[in-house]
């Protein structure tokens, strides 16, 4: 409790680098507590750093910032854009279908934002958004697509747990498609009254030439899913291909690209990566720490013995998670408590990637709940939005996130219906 709790909440309250709290936890329980040598506290790091299939992460870091430097965000938002503009809170479904299509391309949540706000919000301020709505919606919709692949979550699941890749990016299409619906409700049922008197709607040919330009670009995602899907190649090679893809749309087809950007690009890469790995590394050494420390036993014996079975188990977890995903960010609560639940999700009856999908929604609200949520204040920051201002119209997003993640926790289907 001291090095665990104690040692690892004071450095994340303090403003400790998370790798760093995590290493330092786990270093003061070795040193000061048990005999066993600090070094293989560095093999443990080191192994939990070295699965081939995280090779996968800094190529996919590079992808997103790819797309938003070749144009192909902003041709998919265009046609969204000219699809649903006339329609009452257009753009905000817009929003949404964007961050849908876009993060299953670049993996990385600020990449994802950073590629779709600069191009929507100048428009939906035009026609009366309120900034603070507009970066509470973004934010809701980091969360809601957590799940879409090939998002890096799923990718360190696959790595730290043994759950298939493939199955986890098929069956993480759904569950994103369920909290964008909720979302859409709620858009709907805010802007029901909005005034579109002075918005033109967008002609066919005007749709139909900016679905042709939008073509490459949203064929990106498929070929990235049934690549791996098909198991026509890993979800290591496959963010290769992703990258030669789009190295030639964006010189062949949409001819953007920026050679003077590539390699600030490179370094964003590497560091972004490298910060990454390094949480990895720390809390796979920390969640090493608590299997000796004979936590991992007990917490095993408390979640299986939890009355109503499976239900309570998920309940349990959805909570925990939440307050985790606040507290630790995405990738740290994943690897610290995905070796330990995992086994108990198969003992007491829930399907692996049932569960990890409902274990990464619930992370990804926390990530992007306010006063705590990381995610949040990277959105505001993207967005150019002071944080107090989006606070109050988040609740009501997070209340739709929240209802669409009980739809996919009691309905297992969503998850492996397609499997």
């Amino acid at each position: 409790m001291i090095f665990f709790v104690g040692v690892a909440g004071f450095c994340v309250f303090a403003g400790v680098p998370i790798a760093f709290g995590f290493g330092l936890a786990i270093y003061g329980y070795l040193a000061l507590t048990t005999r066993t040598p600090v070094m293989v506290l560095v093999g443990r790091m080191d192994e939990g750093m070295s699965h081939l299939i995280l090779l996968s992460v800094p190529l996919f870091v590079f992808l997103g910032l790819l797309i938003e430097m070749t144009g192909m965000a902003r041709a998919m938002v265009a046609f969204l854009a000219s699809l649903l503009g006339h329609v009452r809170g257009g753009l905000h479904y817009v929003l949404v279908g964007a961050m849908y299509l876009v993060s299953g391309i670049s993996g990385a949540k600020a990449a994802d934002m950073a590629a779709v706000a600069p191009v929507l919000f100048p428009e939906m301020k035009e026609r009366g958004a309120r900034p603070g709505d507009l970066v509470a919606l973004l934010a809701a919709t980091g969360a809601q697509t957590e799940t879409i692949p090939p998002s890096l979550v799923l990718i360190t699941i696959g790595s730290v747990t043994g759950v298939s890749i493939a199955a986890l990016f098929t069956g993480g299409l759904l569950p994103g498609v369920v909290l964008a619906l909720t979302l859409c409700m709620l858009v709907w049922w805010r802007y029901r009254h909005e005034d579109m008197s002075h918005v033109r709607r967008a002609t066919a040919s005007e749709i139909g030439k900016t679905f042709v330009i939008a073509l490459p670009a949203l064929a990106l995602p498929f070929v990235i899913r049934y690549a791996v899907v098909e198991g026509i190649a890993t979800a290591t090679e496959v963010s290769t291909i992703g990258i030669v893809y789009g190295v030639l749309v964006g010189l062949l087809i949409y001819r953007r690209f920026d050679w003077r950007r590539l390699f600030p690009m490179l370094v964003e890469t590497a560091a972004l990566s490298g910060a990454i790995l390094l949480i990895i590394g720390t809390a796979t050494g920390m969640a090493w720490g608590l299997t000796q420390s004979g936590f991992s036993r007990s917490l095993a014996a408390a979640m299986t013995g939890l009355p109503g079975g499976s239900a309570s188990f998920i309940a349990v977890s959805i909570l925990a998670f939440t307050i985790l995903g606040s507290v630790l960010e995405g990738i740290p609560a994943i690897v610290l408590f995905g070796p330990l639940l995992f086994p108990i999700a198969r003992a007491v009856g829930v399907h692996e990637v049932h569960y990890a999908m409902v274990i990464i929604l619930a992370m990804g609200i926390g990530l992007f709940a306010p006063p705590f949520g990381v995610g949040y204040y990277a959105a505001c920051a993207i967005g150019r939005v002071d944080p107090a201002e989006g606070i109050r119209p988040i609740w009501g997003y997070l209340l739709a996130l929240l209802v669409g993640l009980i739809i996919v926790a009691i309905f297992p289907w969503i998850s492996i219906g397609f499997l």
